[in-house]
């Protein structure tokens, strides 16, 4: 999910906390829980910092190893010792369990976005990403601020509103579930363009009734289309190119950074006078016809690189930052 929402998580987590006595006994119970389930539900996210040492590193690695089986126990570790060391009163295992929670609670939604994340890391480095909640929602957003300013306000308690909140929310979650799965199964059988072999794959949007759809066909060619309101409707058709410089381009550090991430590659050669230009896209991101997630590396006609770039960035953006840094 976005920032803003692992952060009204983290509130809302420490409200559900509420309903445990060993908090809502101690004066500052409900300050300490607050504190941890808010580090907590942001500290996977932390892994932001490598942007700072390059975007490669930073794509390669996010939702990686900091949302893995031993980071979590290590996050939640972590904060729980400081946060118990400030308020010593408070039993420590209550103040673990709900940051654990929270941790928890952050690396598990994720699970459901198309980015996906390294979940089950050691045991798998396989990228899960089950395509079923956007990652912003705005139901899961709203009704957490609903319940968070009911709970200020005075007018609901906490230990009545957050249990509410997050019941309501995991039925969401599963009804959510399974309109994806119905559709999955459904949508092949109404596209007339099918043919055998051809693979789809559904993708949540902000709306609770659009989908975006990828069809992978044997030939790299991709379909992009949208299922609206019960209306499947294709919208642009991509070919992969096949050529020399995109093999060259796949040794070039910032490409295998994109392509350690996307399920959905496709690699473009624009040919120029003084070499080639390979340009990766991801196919789950495209936006006002653009294709905002990229990958691009500048090579001259001996396939040597000379410039690159991975990350996010519009079509023109790209092209003036290409321009900067090449002359």
């Amino acid at each position: 999910m976005d920032t803003g929402t692992h952060f009204i998580f983290g509130l809302g987590l420490g409200g559900l906390a509420m309903v445990d006595p060993a908090v809502t006994s101690h004066a500052y119970g409900p300050v300490a829980v607050l504190i941890g389930t808010i580090a907590g539900s942001n500290a996977p996210d932390l892994d932001g910092l490598l942007r700072f040492k390059s975007n490669a590193d930073y794509i390669k690695n996010h939702r990686g190893l900091s949302h893995s089986f031993p980071a979590i126990i290590g996050w939640a570790a972590l904060i729980t010792t400081v946060v118990s060391l400030l308020f010593r009163e408070i039993p420590w295992w209550h103040i673990g369990f709900w940051v654990l929670l929270a941790v928890v609670v952050h690396v598990f939604s994720d699970l459901f976005n198309s980015y996906g994340t390294q979940a089950f890391r050691p045991v798998s480095r396989q990228w899960v990403a089950w395509n079923i909640i956007h990652i912003f929602d705005p139901f899961i957003f709203s009704t957490h601020l609903l319940a968070i300013l009911l709970w200020i306000s005075g007018a609901a308690t906490p230990q009545v509103v957050f249990p509410v909140l997050y019941i309501m929310l995991g039925i969401y979650y599963g009804w959510r579930t399974l309109v994806h799965r119905r559709l999955s199964r459904k949508i092949p059988k109404q596209d007339t363009e099918y043919q055998a072999g051809d693979r789809y794959s559904l993708l949540p949007t902000v709306s609770l009734y659009r989908w975006n759809l990828v069809r992978i066909s044997k030939d790299c060619t991709y379909g992009i289309g949208e299922w609206d309101h019960g209306r499947l409707k294709w919208i642009d058709v991509l070919k992969c190119d096949e050529h020399p410089a995109i093999e060259a381009s796949k040794q070039h550090l910032d490409v295998q950074a994109f392509l350690s991430v996307t399920p959905f590659p496709c690699g473009h050669v624009k040919p120029q006078t003084w070499g080639y230009e390979v340009r990766w896209v991801d196919i789950r991101y495209r936006y006002r016809r653009q294709f905002p997630f990229v990958a691009v590396v500048l090579m001259d006609l001996s396939f040597n690189p000379l410039q690159s770039y991975v990350g996010w960035l519009s079509d023109d953006r790209l092209e003036k930052r290409l321009k900067m840094n090449t002359y």
